[in-house]
């Protein structure tokens, strides 16, 4: 099986984030293709990189030991689905620390994203984030899923169900290039 780490991107209270990440756990649940794990960032209170050398000329074990177990639970990962709002038109910085925290643990192993917000539901954030993971040497893949959270529709029920079906079909899309990706890309590291 594939291991997925589904990071959810902003600590913020009051964060829909974690709706988003429920949906996802769920419908992994029964998943014969992945083994899925979310990351919260507000479990690793990683702070903004302030090292004198760029991440990639460090090697683990990472000081402090929090950015060390951060790094274990990334390079576990061989696929990865990045859940993320879109703030100022852009993305969280909690989710660009733990980014730049590490970087040997990203490189050849593909992202996918989740984004939501305003006008542009979260697309201007993740345009922004395939440029950071590909300087990461990771692979993002083209399918993405943009949900607006001021439309007036209500994208949850209050029980977390997805209420348009049709979004539940977009994720199985997603989650398949996801890991067709994450399979070659496996097989290449390998070698």
């Amino acid at each position: 099986m594939i291991k997925l780490k589904i990071i959810l991107g902003t600590t913020r209270q009051g964060r829909q984030g974690e709706k988003f990440a429920v949906w996802i756990m769920e419908q992994l649940k029964e998943s014969k293709i992945f083994s899925s794990e979310l990351l919260d960032l507000r479990d690793f209170e990683l702070p903004y990189y302030d090292d004198e050398l760029p991440a990639s000329m460090l090697k683990s074990p990472y000081e402090p030991e929090l950015r060390g177990k951060w790094a274990e639970r990334i390079a576990e990962g061989e696929a990865f689905l990045i859940i993320t709002p879109e703030y100022n038109h852009g993305y969280p910085a909690v989710l660009k620390s733990g980014l730049d925290a590490i970087y040997h643990e990203w490189a050849n192993k593909p992202v996918a994203f989740i984004s939501y917000g305003g006008a542009a539901n979260g697309s201007r954030a993740v345009e922004q984030l395939r440029q950071v993971v590909i300087e990461l040497q990771m692979a993002p893949i083209r399918e993405s899923l943009h949900f607006g959270l001021f439309t007036g529709e209500q994208i949850f029920t209050d029980n977390g169900q997805m209420i348009v079906g049709s979004n539940n079909a977009r994720l199985v899309k997603l989650l398949e290039q996801l890991a067709w990706w994450a399979s070659a890309l496996t097989v290449a590291r390998e070698k």
